[in-house]
């Protein structure tokens, strides 16, 4: 992704910027003050397990933990919410709960020729509160070797995977920042590698001091060396930043929680990284169940930061 190459990448990305804009839902009562410091904005991101057939046998289906885990999400107030693994009637039901705040990134074309299930139309959008923020650009590319190829595979990924990614200005600040969700490979080692070294060049067109922010399940561990290109390119994470080199915990634990007994050697997947002017002051692991039912099979991860 060096000289031509990388200039044709970022050349091309500027097609999927100009996306027809989506509109905005209708404002209802939640959390939202207009007294709140126009600085802080709390991002979550939430991989919310896809709606499967089987996990309905077993009493874990979307319909029996949907409102369980809308109601998780909204506990903790987010500004900015990412989701992973979102099949269309979670998407719905996303926009249904969330009427006061804009969803981008679901809307095909479709990720590969599986018409349903976990690896169909699985994906991971962006929503953010309206009345906080305006939308400045939008866009969505694939991690691949041809990213503006919807559906596209390379490096021996499994599935397709891509990146949503949204500009956002604050609109009491008018400061600008910009939020990148995506959901790694679960398999291939050298696709993971890859597909995060995509997200850097792509990053890298922003000055260094533009505040950016990458969530997603990225599906290695901590110490990976899937991360060595986003830490060699001055990105930090916020849980780390916050609490320091430490073992976090993990954050996969397949509807068990605290009884997870793989947990100690499974450690965390899911991050909040940050670049530029952005300063990170709470990360949380989300644990919440209700009635002894998770809302999914993630721990969700919260970060607070203040946009410098």
């Amino acid at each position: 992704m060096e000289g031509s190459s990388r200039r044709k990448f970022v050349k091309g990305l500027g097609a999927a910027a100009l996306l027809p804009l989506l509109p905005k839902f209708s404002l209802a009562g939640d959390h939202y003050s207009e007294t709140a410091d126009a600085s802080r904005h709390r991002v979550l991101t939430c991989n919310i397990r896809v709606a499967l057939p089987e996990d309905e046998a077993k009493g874990l289906g979307w319909p029996q933990r949907k409102d369980i885990c809308i109601d998780v999400i909204k506990k903790y107030k987010p500004d900015i919410l990412c989701l992973q693994e979102v099949l269309k009637v979670q998407a719905a039901d996303f926009k249904k709960a969330f009427p006061a705040y804009q969803l981008i990134g679901f809307d095909g074309p479709e990720m590969d020729a599986h018409p349903e299930g976990y690896h169909g139309i699985a994906k991971n959008p962006i929503l953010y509160d309206t009345r906080r923020y305006e939308l400045i650009a939008a866009g969505t590319y694939w991690l691949s070797e041809t990213p503006l190829v919807a559906g596209s595979m390379s490096w021996d990924t499994a599935r397709a995977r891509h990146a949503n990614w949204v500009r956002l200005k604050e609109k009491k600040s008018q400061k600008e920042f910009r939020v990148v969700n995506l959901h790694l490979d679960h398999v291939s080692e050298k696709a993971k590698v890859e597909q995060t070294k995509m997200v850097v060049v792509e990053s890298a067109q922003y000055q260094p001091d533009f505040p950016q922010i990458l969530t997603g399940d990225f599906n290695t561990r901590f110490q990976s060396k899937v991360f060595e290109s986003v830490r060699g390119d001055g990105w930090k994470e916020s849980y780390e930043t916050v609490y320091g080199e430490v073992e976090a915990g993990y954050t996969t634990h397949e509807f068990q929680g605290a009884n997870y007994e793989k947990g100690a050697s499974k450690g965390r997947i899911d991050f909040v990284w940050y670049r530029g002017g952005v300063k990170p002051v709470d990360a949380v692991i989300i644990k919440d169940a209700v009635n002894g039912k998770y809302p999914s099979d993630h721990y969700f991860m919260r970060a607070d930061l203040v946009i410098e």
